[in-house]
């Protein structure tokens, strides 16, 4: 089976070795048959008699013994989602696990991919980072997340809609820091190709205020700052501050990812405030 990558936008970023193998493979499987069919048509790439198979999210569970069954036949499969690679915040990876526990080979054909863009043209530390997917879409499940990941020692790469980003980089400016550096990259590779760098705070400002935008959104916040020893007066203070809006937990969970400190530190510390406040 062939995890095949296909463009993000500009049609000619697909590789030789990903059209090599759409035009060989046996069977094509599509998270949309017709985007794919237009990406062979765009390069002159012949279907013959081959049908082109829809797999995605909803059919998954029933396509994937049909598929399994090919490869076991000795058959070739070549699975494109709709742009980008596969598996990467896209249908596939039960069926590539599946193929895998079965024993079937499994390859990759990298190519194009919208989180390594946009951490190419963020200007964000790339030595490490975390891709935490699309963020949830509820508010409350939302800001839990953001909480976990404020202390991580790395960039951080999010997937959202354009309908929740005004929504989602001001819950990123209230658990990551406003002054986190973060870049909002919209539409790469394509004609209106957009990259916008500021503070989160900043722009969470500027996308509140604007009409929703359009295409495909990739955000890139930037990691926390080093640890200047912030002083237990500091760290305190927030903590106060947090404690009277909510639970131990989630005042510890806030102050630790707006500090850059460890959650379990600062949960202690919570607790030792809360229970001074109890006396």
């Amino acid at each position: 089976m062939h995890l095949v990558a296909t463009p993000i936008g500009a049609a000619r970023d697909v590789t030789l070795r990903a059209l090599d193998i759409l035009a060989g493979a046996d069977i094509l499987a599509a998270e949309d048959t017709r985007r794919a069919r237009k990406l062979l048509d765009i390069h002159g790439v012949r279907r013959d008699a081959r049908t082109i198979l829809p797999y995605h999210d909803h059919n998954g569970a029933a396509m994937r013994p049909r598929l399994l069954a090919a490869l076991a036949e000795g058959k070739s499969v070549a699975l494109v989602s709709d742009a980008g690679t596969p598996l990467v915040a896209d249908p596939g990876w039960r069926l590539a696990r599946a193929a895998i526990d079965a024993g079937l080979p499994v390859t990759a054909a990298p190519g194009a991919s919208a989180l390594l863009a946009a951490l190419s043209v963020a200007g964000l530390p790339t030595d490490r980072f975390l891709f935490a997917g699309f963020p949830p879409p509820r508010a409350s499940a939302r800001a839990r997340a953001l909480a976990e990941l404020g202390a991580v020692p790395a960039t951080l790469v999010f997937y959202e809609s354009p309908r929740r980003l005004a929504a989602s980089l001001a819950a990123m400016a209230d658990a990551l820091g406003p002054d986190r550096p973060a870049a909002v990259c919209r539409e790469l590779t394509k004609r209106f190709e957009e990259t916008r760098r500021d503070s989160l705070g900043a722009l969470a400002a500027a996308y509140a205020a604007a009409p929703e935008p359009k295409g495909e959104i990739v955000v890139v916040v930037g990691p926390p700052p080093a640890d200047a020893g912030v002083g237990e007066d500091a760290i305190d203070a927030a903590l106060a501050e947090a404690l009277a809006a909510g639970s131990v937990k989630d005042a510890a969970a806030t102050v630790a990812a707006r500090l850059g400190l460890p959650r379990r530190e600062v949960y202690a510390r919570a607790l030792a405030l809360a229970a001074a406040r109890a006396r």
